[in-house]
Protein backbone atom coordinates (compact mmCIF):
# COMPACT_ATOMS: atom_id res chain seq x y z
CA UNK A 1 0.00 0.00 0.00
CA UNK A 2 3.13 2.25 0.57
CA UNK A 3 3.39 3.14 -3.20
CA UNK A 4 -0.13 4.16 -4.30
CA UNK A 5 0.21 7.91 -3.90
CA UNK A 6 3.68 8.29 -5.28
CA UNK A 7 2.40 5.28 -8.36
CA UNK A 8 -0.82 7.80 -8.80
CA UNK A 9 1.64 10.78 -8.95
CA UNK A 10 3.74 8.56 -11.85
CA UNK A 11 0.77 7.91 -13.30
CA UNK A 12 -0.56 11.53 -13.51
CA UNK A 13 3.23 12.48 -14.78
CA UNK A 14 3.04 10.26 -17.46
CA UNK A 15 -0.79 11.16 -18.87
CA UNK A 16 0.69 14.99 -18.82
CA UNK A 17 3.95 13.60 -20.94
CA UNK A 18 1.26 12.05 -23.56
CA UNK A 19 -0.68 15.24 -23.91
CA UNK A 20 2.50 17.47 -24.06
CA UNK A 21 3.53 15.25 -26.89
CA UNK A 22 0.49 15.01 -28.63
CA UNK A 23 -0.30 18.31 -28.86
CA UNK A 24 3.66 19.50 -28.68
CA UNK A 25 3.19 21.98 -25.90
CA UNK A 26 6.18 22.02 -23.44
CA UNK A 27 8.75 19.70 -23.69
CA UNK A 28 8.35 18.63 -27.66
CA UNK A 29 8.12 22.46 -28.02
CA UNK A 30 11.77 23.49 -26.58
CA UNK A 31 13.14 20.74 -24.65
CA UNK A 32 16.11 22.23 -22.64
CA UNK A 33 14.11 25.69 -22.03
CA UNK A 34 11.35 23.66 -20.40
CA UNK A 35 13.70 21.51 -18.42
CA UNK A 36 15.02 24.68 -17.15
CA UNK A 37 11.63 26.34 -16.42
CA UNK A 38 10.33 23.20 -15.03
CA UNK A 39 13.64 22.55 -12.47
CA UNK A 40 13.69 26.85 -11.65
CA UNK A 41 9.83 25.85 -10.60
CA UNK A 42 9.88 22.60 -8.31
CA UNK A 43 13.04 24.41 -6.81
CA UNK A 44 10.91 27.68 -5.50
CA UNK A 45 8.18 24.87 -4.13
CA UNK A 46 10.61 22.39 -2.15
CA UNK A 47 12.17 26.29 -0.48
CA UNK A 48 8.97 27.46 -0.24
CA UNK A 49 8.03 24.28 1.10
CA UNK A 50 11.10 23.88 3.75
CA UNK A 51 10.41 27.34 4.65
CA UNK A 52 6.92 26.11 5.88
CA UNK A 53 8.28 23.49 7.48
CA UNK A 54 10.29 25.85 8.97
CA UNK A 55 7.47 27.96 10.48
CA UNK A 56 5.70 24.26 11.42
CA UNK A 57 3.11 25.34 8.82
CA UNK A 58 3.90 22.79 7.26
CA UNK A 59 4.43 19.15 8.37
CA UNK A 60 3.97 15.20 7.46
CA UNK A 61 0.44 13.68 8.02
CA UNK A 62 0.54 9.91 8.48
CA UNK A 63 -0.72 7.86 5.42
CA UNK A 64 -0.67 4.04 4.92
CA UNK A 65 -0.72 5.59 0.99
CA UNK A 66 3.03 7.14 0.86
CA UNK A 67 6.21 4.97 1.39
CA UNK A 68 7.50 6.68 4.54
CA UNK A 69 10.97 7.96 2.86
CA UNK A 70 11.98 11.34 4.09
CA UNK A 71 13.53 13.58 1.78
CA UNK A 72 13.91 15.64 5.00
CA UNK A 73 11.96 16.03 8.37
CA UNK A 74 8.14 16.46 7.15
CA UNK A 75 9.56 16.83 3.41
CA UNK A 76 7.78 13.27 1.99
CA UNK A 77 9.57 11.68 -1.40
CA UNK A 78 6.16 11.97 -3.25
CA UNK A 79 6.25 15.99 -2.40
CA UNK A 80 9.05 16.02 -5.05
CA UNK A 81 6.86 14.49 -7.49
CA UNK A 82 3.78 16.03 -6.44
CA UNK A 83 5.62 19.46 -7.02
CA UNK A 84 6.86 18.46 -10.87
CA UNK A 85 3.47 17.17 -11.58
CA UNK A 86 1.95 20.63 -10.52
CA UNK A 87 4.38 22.55 -12.68
CA UNK A 88 3.75 20.42 -15.23
CA UNK A 89 0.11 20.99 -15.54
CA UNK A 90 0.80 24.82 -15.67
CA UNK A 91 3.03 24.77 -17.82
CA UNK A 92 0.93 22.67 -20.23
CA UNK A 93 -1.82 24.55 -19.21
CA UNK A 94 -0.01 27.68 -20.62
CA UNK A 95 0.70 25.79 -23.84
CA UNK A 96 -2.17 24.59 -24.55
CA UNK A 97 -3.57 27.99 -23.57
CA UNK A 98 -1.82 30.17 -25.51
CA UNK A 99 -1.44 27.50 -28.67
CA UNK A 100 -6.29 28.12 -28.31
CA UNK A 101 -5.51 31.64 -28.37
CA UNK A 102 -3.38 31.87 -31.10
CA UNK A 103 -5.50 29.64 -33.51
CA UNK A 104 -8.24 32.19 -32.57
CA UNK A 105 -6.66 35.46 -33.75
CA UNK A 106 -5.44 33.56 -36.87
CA UNK A 107 -3.06 34.26 -39.57
CA UNK A 108 -1.38 37.40 -39.29
CA UNK A 109 -2.14 39.72 -42.62
CA UNK A 110 0.35 42.56 -43.67
CA UNK A 111 -1.50 45.61 -44.54
CA UNK A 112 1.06 46.67 -46.72
CA UNK A 113 2.89 50.33 -45.87
CA UNK A 114 1.10 52.72 -42.93
CA UNK A 115 -0.82 55.65 -44.62
CA UNK A 116 -0.96 58.49 -42.23
CA UNK A 117 -4.31 60.37 -42.55
CA UNK A 118 -5.20 63.73 -42.31
CA UNK A 119 -2.45 66.08 -42.73
CA UNK A 120 0.41 64.86 -45.33
CA UNK A 121 3.78 65.71 -44.82
CA UNK A 122 4.31 67.90 -48.02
Amino acid sequence: MGLVYLGCLLGALGCMVLLDRRFTLFFWRDAPRAAIVLAVGIAFFVVWDLAGIGLDIFFRGDSPFMTGILLAPHLPLEEIFFLALLCYVAMIAYGASSSVLRRRRGPRRSRGPRRSRGVSAE
